[in-house]
């Protein structure tokens, strides 16, 4: 019997997939699999402190209740952190939540495409550093 997992979307506005993970603070969650549907998402609008790029990893955190967390973009610390956490991360360039969900139990989600964007990110040493653009595999 197939146990039930639940995914999770970022998704700032609860309309589309929406990118840099370690800030987002708000998601749809999906239960699939063991009879759940993945077609009534559950809307979880997290406080400021909730956002996992300055959560204090010693706590618990509401999304350590999920398996899957899929999202537009995601810097690789983020994605290490959640692993520790048993949470993977999937970054794709999908923008309707439904659609990267099925595509992603398809096992057929496209990944994000290269773009040129305006924020900067810098590693210890000062040099910058953005992983935004980098295609991960699902």
């Amino acid at each position: 019997m197939q146990l039930a997992s639940r995914i999770a979307i970022t998704s700032q506005n609860f309309r589309t997939v929406t990118g840099h993970a370690g800030k987002a603070r708000r998601f749809l969650v999906y239960k699939v699999g063991a009879g759940a549907t993945a077609f009534d998402p559950e809307q979880l609008d997290l406080p400021l402190a909730m956002a996992m790029h300055d959560f204090d990893d010693r706590h618990a955190h509401p999304l350590d209740a999920i398996d899957v967390l899929i999202t537009g973009s995601c810097g690789d610390a983020l994605m290490q952190r959640m692993a520790r956490r048993g949470v993977r991360i999937v970054v794709t360039g999908e923008t309707d939540p439904e659609t990267a969900l099925h595509a992603y139990l398809a096992g057929c989600l496209k990944p994000p495409a290269p773009h040129a964007h305006e924020h900067v990110h810098e590693n210890a040493e000062g040099v910058a550093a953005c992983a935004c653009h980098v295609i991960r595999a699902a």
